[in-house]
């Protein structure tokens, strides 16, 4: 499917454009937005290819991979990225992830924008199931999954590598019936 857009009250959840590395590189050259990832911050170069790589990506048929910008509806500044992976091994399911500008935490948004890309999985897709890992310090982002209707599954040991030492993970997900049975405050 393409294009994806979503809004709710604040956001817009749409595909990347290619003037979206500034925006981006807010979030992903950022060690605090990146503590929790599996990767270190990147560089501006690395951001470059990867709204290139996404923007390319979003052309294939079929698609497989929905990486996009959350941005702010008042003033259009991107303030966020979302990704939902389809898994050609588990048909009707995907992985999902997320991340925002440190100046934008502490408002709401992780909720709204984990709603966006669950509206867009489960509505526009079709999926059955979502799920997405979490770094176990990451308490912020248990808090905005548990508020967005998913259900923490279990522990992946060792699941990622970074700085040289393995880190274990804590998934979560949520199924089409539960999202469609999850009441969301307009």
């Amino acid at each position: 499917m393409y294009p994806i857009s979503r809004h709710s009250p604040r956001l817009h959840l749409r595909e990347l454009h290619p003037g979206d590395s500034e925006g981006l590189f807010a979030i992903y050259g950022d060690a605090r937005a990146t503590e929790h990832m599996s990767f270190d911050p990147r560089t501006r170069d690395d951001v470059d290819a990867i709204v290139a790589r996404s923007i390319t990506s979003a052309a294939l048929d079929p698609r497989q991979e929905y990486a996009l910008a959350v941005t702010d509806n008042g003033d259009g500044r991107l303030i966020g990225f979302g990704r939902l992976a389809l898994d050609p091994h588990q048909p009707g399911a995907a992985t999902f992830g997320f991340a925002l500008r440190p100046d934008t935490w502490g408002n709401g948004y992780g909720t709204e924008t984990v709603r966006l890309l669950l509206a867009s999985a489960f509505e526009d897709l079709g999926l059955h199931r979502v799920w997405g890992a979490r770094s176990p310090h990451n308490i912020a982002s248990a808090r905005t999954m548990q508020r967005a209707g998913l259900i923490e599954e279990g522990r992946i040991r060792e699941h990622v590598r970074r700085g040289g030492r393995w880190q274990d993970s804590v998934t979560h997900s949520i199924l089409d019936h539960e999202y469609s049975a999850t009441p969301y405050p307009s």
